[in-house]
């Protein structure tokens, strides 16, 4: 990779409206796009019309057929496998890695979609694509390892068990494209009831604890943290709630053989680590990290784990939705900010909102959506956003987001 050619992030609208974010990492392109239906009134109609609207803004980028990973957020639970048929024969053989997600589009369509590109023909892409649930895209020396749709196979009806089998899955589908499960860079969990009961615990506590007893047997990063970084190291990661009942997973690991690019775990000068919460919030904390950050010369890609309206570890702004988005946002401006990047070993670079390239936004109530998208649209500007209806992880937090960020290093260094 010549890293002596610059990031470059641009937000566009394609020829019929549709806002997309475009970056150019050197030599490689990546689209990406949050797609709402415009017109259908049945699920299938309205999935042709996200579909056809992503496939034209990747074409209008000279990406054609290079989606590789894509996320479906939808209402129906019981049109999930029609809904799977009619993905497939849209793709067919150009299937993207795609995780079905059962969250209910605040817009009120019956679904939305976001979905990634990589510019093959832009730059020397190679894309492995192995089913719905793999797609590996390679360049560069590079391999990025799309990880999705992941659910339990196991007849056992705990939590616990179930959560312990979609991570053996995980690993084993990157054992067989010869990919360490320690090289995952981020996770989502995507958890039905995720605040209810589960035995006699909560079973968003009893996620946390299958996710500690599985993660205590890899050494996350090995490889690629700076040699100076003396903190835990975990995935970048979101754990939020979903309708249906069970549980679904995805994720992304990266592997490489070169010595130029770095891993770097972001923790928020905000908040207390996830992993050395209280036990009063579970007995096995979260084992995660609020960001990671890809550096690779004087570029990096930041990966922003579910952020929500906390600093040290308490709920800020209980009851008022406005005080938590605005809150929610201070925190990722302050993570992916110049000062907690050189605090982390990353002199010189920047990023700040406007260095987003997409969002998720997560609602917990539906009648706060207009608040929300009114204050993230405010701040974020025209940015390709996911807004969805879902639990959070506490009783008391009212929205919580992610996204993805470029950085570019200003000094000459």
């Amino acid at each position: 990779m010549d890293t002596s050619n610059e990031t470059r992030l641009v937000r566009k609208h394609s020829s019929d409206g549709i806002g997309y974010s475009v970056v150019e990492l050197n030599d490689v392109r990546h689209v990406l796009a949050a797609a709402v239906p415009r017109s259908g009134r049945d699920l299938h109609a309205q999935a042709d019309d996200a579909l056809r609207t992503i496939e034209a803004v990747i074409s209008e980028e000279g990406a054609r057929g290079t989606i590789v990973k894509q996320v479906v957020f939808y209402s129906d639970h019981s049109q999930l496998e029609s809904l799977k048929a009619r993905i497939r024969e849209f793709y067919g053989p150009d299937l993207p890695a795609t995780t079905y997600v059962p969250q209910c589009p605040c817009a009120g369509k019956l679904l939305e979609i976001e979905a990634m590109g990589v510019g093959r023909g832009f730059g020397d892409v190679e894309i492995l694509r192995r089913g719905e649930q793999m797609v590996i895209t390679r360049h560069n020396g590079i391999a990025w390892a799309h990880c999705s749709q992941i659910t339990p196979t196991t007849d056992a009806s705990s939590l616990y068990e179930r959560s312990l089998d979609c991570f053996r899955q995980m690993r084993d589908l990157l054992a067989a494209e010869n990919i360490g499960f320690d090289r995952i860079i981020r996770t989502w969990l995507y958890i039905g009831d995720i605040v209810g009961p589960e035995a006699d615990t909560q079973r968003y506590k009893e996620v946390n604890r299958a996710r500690t007893d599985f993660f205590g047997d890899y050494q996350f990063g090995r490889g690629i943290v700076p040699p100076s970084y003396n903190g835990m190291v975990y995935p970048a990661s979101t754990g939020i709630g979903a309708d249906d009942r069970d549980i679904v997973m995805s994720c992304v690991a990266f592997a490489t053989d070169r010595n130029d690019i770095m891993a770097v775990p972001l923790e928020n000068p905000r908040q207390t680590s996830a992993f050395d919460y209280a036990a009063v919030y579970s007995p096995k904390s979260p084992k995660f990290s609020r960001a990671m950050a890809l550096s690779c010369g004087r570029y990096a890609t930041i990966l922003v784990s579910g952020t929500a309206s906390i600093t040290e570890s308490e709920t800020r702004h209980v009851g008022d939705v406005i005080g938590q988005t605005e809150e929610t946002l201070d925190n990722i401006e302050a993570l992916i900010g110049h000062e907690n990047l050189a605090r982390h070993g990353m002199p010189g670079h920047n990023a700040t909102l406007d260095d987003l390239a997409f969002a998720r936004v997560y609602v917990k109530r539906q009648a706060d959506y207009a608040k929300i998208r009114a204050v993230c649209e405010s701040r974020l500007g025209e940015l390709p956003t996911i807004y969805a209806v879902a639990e959070v992880c506490r009783d008391d937090l009212l929205v919580e987001i992610e996204g993805m960020a470029f950085s570019q290093r200003t000094d000459a260094e």
